[in-house]
């Protein structure tokens, strides 16, 4: 997806403000934010030496394959808004041990409590649970790879910002939701062999 495209779309289906989380990287969301300053959210899905973290409001790229501890070390020093994607999803290959999980829930801001790409509630359940249990904020993820899946996982904000009004708003966050089909997972492997061959740069091919 063009940063332009994914605007116009999220504009055409109600979406006032889109964060943008590659894998490991956050060159699309940065150039997503240079043409939509007011409405896009950079940041970024960072593959620790454990599982997945996700920045928001982020300035500065992190790299991957660091230790959890270290990421957030890195988030934090950056102002970031942290938060665990998907961390009961057993099909991911980023799924997080329970001992680990549990050891940095008291450094980071929110769970993700719902990603559309499930393949069922039930690891959405249990994160609304922990993140119950642990006291943390949660966020939604569409986890979008093409352009229909944009919106499939929304919150429902007072106006934010920045990301010390994000966790603010997050407080009386109201979830909009609704999981994608399974074969949707066929699309990302298509657009993984795409990329591999087009030889284009993220920002420009994908985001």
């Amino acid at each position: 997806m063009k940063p332009k495209k994914i605007l116009e779309h999220c504009k055409r289906i109600g979406v006032d403000k889109v964060a943008i989380t590659d894998h490991n990287a956050i060159q699309a969301a940065m150039a997503c934010a240079e043409i939509y300053p007011e409405d896009v959210i950079v940041g970024e899905e960072i593959q620790t030496s454990e599982g997945e973290l996700l920045g928001y409001y982020m300035s500065e790229w992190v790299p991957p394959n660091l230790s959890p501890m270290e990421t957030i070390h890195l988030l934090r020093e950056q102002g970031a808004v942290i938060s665990i994607p998907h961390p009961f999803d057993p099909y991911r290959g980023s799924h997080w041990k329970a001992g680990t999980l549990a050891a940095i829930a008291p450094f980071v801001d929110a769970i993700e409590t719902f990603n559309a790409r499930c393949l069922s509630q039930e690891p959405n359940q249990q994160a609304e649970a922990f993140a119950k249990a642990q006291n943390l904020l949660a966020t939604v993820g569409s986890d979008a790879h093409c352009r229909w899946e944009l919106g499939r996982a929304t919150l429902r904000l007072p106006d934010f910002n920045d990301a010390n009004s994000f966790k603010a708003a997050l407080t009386s966050a109201q979830p909009v939701s609704k999981l994608s089909p399974a074969t949707i997972h066929l699309v990302s492997r298509i657009a993984v062999f795409w990329k591999g061959i087009s030889n284009k740069d993220n920002y420009e091919g994908a985001c």
